[in-house]
């Protein structure tokens, strides 16, 4: 009889402790503040996309979904679902900065 054990893998991706991404929530939460190395695309979707109160999931709450999306994927950033909601990452949706390439 063969048992199987949890294995205990490292965090890959975007979601893992640290936010090696640097990432957006979106939409962006009213009252919460934005992070001192904050990436300049945050900025520009919150400039365009004003912070909502409204709960996930109600009315007031998928159009600033939508238009912060919009934003993201207008300033090249990729869209990053959450399905696995934690204290770190607790938006269900993110923006991931679009990833610059260094040239010489």
């Amino acid at each position: 009889m063969l048992l199987a054990a949890p294995a205990q893998a490292g965090c890959e991706g975007c979601l893992c402790p640290g936010d090696p991404c640097r990432l957006c929530p979106l939409p962006a939460v009213a009252g919460e503040t934005s992070k001192a190395d904050e990436h300049e695309i945050c900025a520009r979707i919150r400039a365009r996309v004003p912070a909502t109160s409204a709960e996930p999931g109600s009315n007031e709450y998928f159009p600033s979904l939508d238009q912060s999306i919009a934003a993201c994927v207008a300033e090249g950033g990729d869209v990053i679902r959450n399905r696995r909601r934690s204290e770190e990452f607790p938006s269900r949706f993110y923006c991931k900065p679009p990833v610059q390439i260094q040239t010489r």
